[in-house]
């Protein structure tokens, strides 16, 4: 698909924009006060696949760990400030890569340009992350609420700001806890400048319906080109939101990495057990990069044309399994032995990969 052109920025190593990949971002929720379970929850959503991560900055501790968090830290690591522009230029000083700020409650005009002037010091972008929970008052009273239009207006009245003083280096996100709020605000800031889009549906809730809201607001602007980097807010475990959003753009065509799982939903037509099949099989491939893609059917409906298309697959029979591979039916196996010898069929193609 084709992606909307925008203004390149760089947080740290990574590259925002201008055609970049998208990145995926996370957010810690431990104290960052405390260094140490900070640092671990970090590597565990780098093992998971977060690109950048961010760090919430509540006052000056806080802002004096970042400096123990950076040295530890092997992705981008952003600043999450409010309510006091000291505390953003303080996370500078301690080696944050990028800080956010909500102009909802960050200050006045002069409070922002001071902002400024230590960002371009440390060469750091700022993202102005509107948010609707936390929109100005004055905006809130001129349109009735966290409307499209007042998203808009509050971003593009900070993004005046830092262009006077003569930083362009930013990033955008206008977030709302609703899909069609959040959809109509990027849809319209895309036609309104040039920077790059963090994509998010904020405070989206947990479980399936966090992800299914999040999943819908998202595939519809990454469908339409736009976004840069995005993050799956989720009321839960931090890595969750990396393996949904790794999911996310691999549905979405935008990522070839992982193992793709096309599995049936069952029927009475199914006679083997596929949904413990198919959650064994999950589970086992969830950390393999190599781009397959992985068909497990369980009737002859659809079974033999998925599997065909796949690069390793089963379709299902009465009590075993056809194994197809590249295409090819290679040879019906047992239900009993149908997921081991599925795994070393795929752990043989992820090799191939990694050796091409």
């Amino acid at each position: 698909m084709k992606r909307a052109q925008t203004r390149q920025v760089h947080v740290g190593q990574a590259a925002i924009g201008g055609g970049a990949p998208i990145t995926i971002q996370s957010m810690t929720n431990t104290d960052t006060r405390d260094a140490v379970a900070t640092i671990a929850q970090i590597r565990a959503l780098v093992d998971a696949g977060c690109q950048i991560v961010r760090c919430t900055v509540p006052d000056m501790e806080a802002a004096g760990a970042l400096k123990a968090i950076r040295a530890a830290c092997p992705i981008p690591l952003v600043a999450d400030v409010h309510f006091d522009h000291r505390l953003a230029m303080a996370a500078l000083e301690n080696g944050a890569d990028k800080v956010r700020i909500n102009p909802g409650n960050i200050g006045g005009a002069d409070k922002v340009r001071e902002l400024v002037a230590c960002a371009k010091d440390h060469g750091a972008p700022i993202r102005i992350g509107v948010n609707g929970g936390s929109l100005e008052k004055a905006l809130y009273r001129k349109y009735g609420g966290p409307t499209p239009e007042a998203l808009v207006q509050s971003a593009l009245s900070h993004v005046a700001l830092l262009e006077q003083a003569g930083f362009y280096e930013i990033v955008i996100s206008l977030k709302a806890s609703d899909v069609e709020t959040t959809v109509a605000a990027y849809e319209r800031m895309a036609q309104a400048c040039p920077y790059p889009l963090h994509l998010g549906i904020t405070e989206a809730g947990g479980g399936s319906a966090g992800l299914v809201k999040s999943a819908a607001g998202l595939g519809i602007l990454l469908h339409q080109g736009l976004g840069d980097t995005l993050r799956i807010s989720l009321t839960g475990e931090p890595v969750q939101e990396v393996e949904a959003a790794r999911q996310l753009l691999r549905a979405m065509g935008l990522r070839k990495e992982g193992v793709e799982i096309v599995s049936c939903p069952t029927c009475g037509r199914t006679k083997v057990d596929l949904i413990a099949l198919a959650q064994r099989v999950e589970r086992a491939v969830a950390s393999v990069q190599a781009p397959i893609t992985v068909a497990i059917m369980g009737c002859a409906v659809n079974g033999p044309g998925e599997a065909r298309e796949a690069d390793i697959g089963l379709a299902g029979g009465d009590g075993e399994l056809l194994l197809f591979k590249r295409g090819r039916p290679v040879k019906k196996v047992p239900e009993s032995d149908a997921v081991d010898i599925l795994l070393r069929e795929i752990e043989s193609l992820a090799a191939g990969a990694a050796n091409e």
